[in-house]
């Protein structure tokens, strides 16, 4: 089983990255200045230690010798900032006047400024500084510094300038970690109240989410909680109701079956027939009605709608059902313009005229004209007759828009329902046009229309 990842750890992944490579990319930089602005200083000084030794009376060769043998000075070079600068002073012929310093000697040059030079046996890289003093050129100072000593100096300031963000990564990182946590808490808040709803019986969440960003996720909880429980309670409406309307006939099937065992012959025997008969069809209708719904669910969740033309599915259903029609005395015929598009579920649609068509035809007496109209331009199909309906006519229960749920016609009525509303759609009793005693209409809304 696939390890579900963590949001805390997710963010704390990515912020910790982030922080990496800002903290990195500073640590780098700063050392990198660190070592630039320690070769800035040594050079400076180098400058400053010609301009001093130019302003001070030169004395013979080797007068003061190598500046570390002095006494009292030597502890100076312990301090992390002291460098062995070596100091050379010639006069104008190239005349070595002054030296001092461990820099080996080296041939003497006209050339001022900064330069590299190799020197020793074996060569050792020495920055140097050449300064003469003056225009005259009478004395010109080389003032050396060892490019290792050099290179450690600037080493040590860039590590000093970078170390304090190794300490600090740490320190922000625990503390990004907690304030990730914290700013996280309306989440772990919300969902606790989420993993806490009853799904028998959802209720809207109450507790307090303030933050805008919650509000679309809190509100869309709330309205698929209230849509979950108004389907919950229409199905179990539905099951009741079907439910009721199945135990009639099954119990009428049971005491036909057993009137039936006990009589032979004559009259009596036939009517138990008939009777048992009507019972089986009416209780295969409601079990087909039951599988309607079923599928009619199943497609509204799992099927995604596409471009049907409602007057191929009349054709093809009126064509279905011509031989029962012909069969049981009724005339069945189809009204249509043309093309009526829209879009839905073709088979659920298909269901829809099926159980308007069977109705007619098993609630309307023989004889009965039955006809099934379109109408593209008013968005609507529908199926008429022309029986004479009222209570007291055998075989055609009396059947009203306030009460079409009757034993025998409610189910299929509410698959035709339950389609309708999959598709955007009203189903109603609508008023007759002339001719025609009834008709049952399915409206569809614009909403409902392709683009």
């Amino acid at each position: 089983m696939k390890l579900q990842r963590s949001l805390t750890l997710s963010l704390m992944a990515w912020a910790m990255g982030a922080l990496l490579v800002v903290w990195g990319s500073f640590v780098v930089l700063g050392y990198q200045t660190g070592i630039h602005e320690a070769d800035e200083l040594t050079d400076g000084h180098l400058a400053s230690v010609a301009l001093l030794q130019l302003a001070q009376n030169p004395r013979p060769v080797g007068a003061l010798g190598n500046a570390a043998s002095l006494p009292g000075l030597s502890s100076l070079k312990s301090h992390d900032y002291q460098r062995s600068m070596s100091v050379m002073v010639w006069n104008a012929a190239g005349q070595m006047l002054l030296r001092t310093g461990e820099a080996p000697e080296f041939a003497f040059n006209a050339q001022e400024g900064f330069e590299t030079l190799q020197l020793g046996a074996p060569p050792v890289a020495w920055r140097a500084f050449s300064r003469w003093d003056g225009p005259n050129r009478q004395k010109k100072v080389t003032v050396l510094l060892s490019i290792s000593e050099r290179d450690n100096l600037a080493h040590d300031i860039a590590e000093q300038v970078a170390e304090p963000g190794f300490w600090l990564l740490p320190v922000v990182a625990l503390a990004l970690g907690l304030a990730i946590r914290r700013g996280l808490r309306p989440l772990y808040a919300l969902a606790r109240d989420v993993d806490a709803l009853d799904i028998h019986q959802p209720a809207p969440l109450r507790s307090p989410h303030l933050q805008r960003e919650f509000t679309a996720v809190v509100n869309s909880i709330n309205t698929l909680a209230a849509r979950y429980q108004a389907a919950v309670s229409r199905e179990r409406e539905l099951a009741s109701e079907l439910a009721h309307e199945l135990r009639t006939p099954l119990a009428s099937l049971t005491l036909q079956a057993h009137a039936l065992r006990e009589t032979t012959t004559g009259p009596a025997h036939d009517a138990l027939l008939v009777q048992l008969e009507r019972d089986a069809l009416r209780a295969g209708q409601v079990l087909s009605n039951l599988l309607a719904l079923a599928r009619a669910s199943r497609t509204e969740l799992v099927e995604a709608m596409q471009s049907v033309d409602l007057d191929l599915i009349a054709r093809a259903e009126v064509a279905e059902f011509g031989q029962a029609a012909l069969d049981s005395g009724h005339e069945l015929a189809l009204t249509s313009p043309g093309p009526f598009v829209i879009p839905g579920h073709p088979v659920l649609l298909g269901l829809v005229l099926r159980n308007l068509i069977e109705n007619a035809l098993s609630h309307t007496p023989a004889g009965t004209s039955i006809e099934v109209q379109l109408d593209p331009q008013a968005r609507w199909l529908q199926v008429c007759d022309t029986a004479v309906h009222n209570a007291e006519q055998p075989g055609t229960p009396a059947v009203s828009a306030s009460h079409h749920h009757s034993l025998g016609l409610g189910s299929g009525h509410r698959v035709v329902e339950k389609i309708a509303a999959i598709h955007n759609a009203r189903f109603e009793e609508a008023l007759a046009p002339t001719g025609f005693s009834r008709c049952y209409r399915v409206v569809f809304r614009e909403s409902s229309a392709l683009a």
